[in-house]
């Protein structure tokens, strides 16, 4: 397979490129994750998100405890080509391991302090079974 598309995103010292998964339809921005060559391979061809997790030093396929998959409905790269962008249906409703819609939940307010702004959805525990 031709691999011109792997070789144009410009990949930091560590192998890997962020990426942002935003929701098709609402242009939410769900979450940000790493991605490498193989897990950008895997996504493409599954049709499903695959990160690279640096934490736990393994390929990540989104949803594989929890259930809440993303389906990929498409792929872009920024300006520089070293930031991907996935257009996600996000399956389940919940992106955030916090059982919110998205992980971007805080906002800075007018004090300079971080406020929640989102609700969780289920909570954490249950999702990941853990008491």
């Amino acid at each position: 397979m031709n691999e011109d598309w792997l070789n144009a995103i410009k990949w930091d010292a560590d192998g890997l490129v962020p990426a942002i998964a935003q929701e098709t339809g609402t242009g939410t921005i769900l979450m940000m994750a790493w991605m490498n060559r193989e897990s950008l391979t895997l996504t493409r061809e599954t049709g499903h998100a695959v990160y690279w997790s640096r934490s736990r030093k393994r390929l990540w396929h989104k949803g594989e405890e929890s259930g809440h998959q993303q389906v990929v409905h498409g792929i872009r790269i920024d300006c520089d080509a070293d930031v991907v962008l996935l257009e996600v249906e996000q399956r389940g409703g919940i992106a955030c391991h916090t059982g919110r819609h998205n992980c971007f939940y805080r906002q800075l307010d007018g004090d300079g302090a971080w406020a929640e702004i989102a609700p969780v959805l289920k909570d954490p525990n249950a999702i990941y079974g853990k008491t």
